[in-house]
């Protein structure tokens, strides 16, 4: 199975994106809720690498965290950081049920 590098990039980006919340503000909720998050998304990529239709943590978390931001963003209005998380949260959900209703790739 090939490597899914946009999960884990994803991953990367929300886990970086705490780390960046903590550093810049001194903010430990957001360090934890990145890394939390980043930890369980990059497990999810793994699961989705391994197996393709094994969506379940990747799929759930990036719901959870997509709504969540979502609400942030509505309430507060600034793109950054809820925003862009909401978004790109939202882009790996509609990928993520995409890769899993499309057919296999045949290969003879």
């Amino acid at each position: 199975m090939p490597i899914d590098f946009v999960a884990f990039a994803y991953a990367a980006a929300v886990a970086g994106g705490g780390v960046l919340g903590y550093v810049k503000s001194n903010s430990i909720p957001s360090l934890a809720a990145g890394l939390l998050f980043g930890s369980v998304l990059g497990y999810g990529a793994y699961q989705l690498s391994q197996e393709p239709t094994n969506i379940a943590v990747f799929l759930g978390t990036s719901t959870a965290l997509g709504g969540l931001m979502g609400y942030r963003f509505y309430n507060s209005g600034k793109i950054m950081p809820a925003g862009a998380i909401a978004i790109l949260s939202a882009i790996m959900v509609v990928r993520t049920v995409t890769r899993y209703l499309s057919p296999p790739l045949k290969t003879e």
